[in-house]
């Protein structure tokens, strides 16, 4: 039985500057959010690594979570979004290249709730 999608994404050639901006970070997540129209309790929380200033951030949602993490000094960022209940798929290449200047965006689902994580019966 699927209870859930997983959706991983790693983006590269990201603008360091942004993986560094709290706002910028914020703005993307709060667009997913509202994008897809999920659930957020409380509200997220975000913290800011000393130099070279990486930011991760966490929302606990009804349906789940979503996370993200940014590697400046790498110019990468990951992130997460977990859903319990049935959500279209996000253009997170297209959103990422414009909100991060993303150069590459890789995105993997995965079904949860069976063995192999393809939603396959067990």
């Amino acid at each position: 039985m699927q209870v859930g999608i997983e959706w991983l994404i790693d983006a590269a050639g990201c603008d360091s500057d942004r993986l560094r901006d709290s706002l910028t970070l914020r703005e993307l997540c709060d667009r997913v959010l509202v994008d897809l129209d999920l659930r957020v309790i409380g509200e997220g929380t975000w913290h800011q690594f000393p130099p070279p200033g990486g930011l991760t951030g966490m929302y606990l949602l009804t349906e789940s979570h979503l996370s993200c993490h940014t590697y400046p000094e790498h110019g990468i960022v990951t992130i997460n979004l977990h859903c319990c209940r049935a959500r279209p798929r996000w253009d997170w290449e297209d959103q990422l290249r414009v909100a991060l200047g993303a150069k590459s965006v890789g995105v993997r689902e995965v079904r949860r709730g069976t063995p192999d994580g393809t939603g396959g019966a067990p």
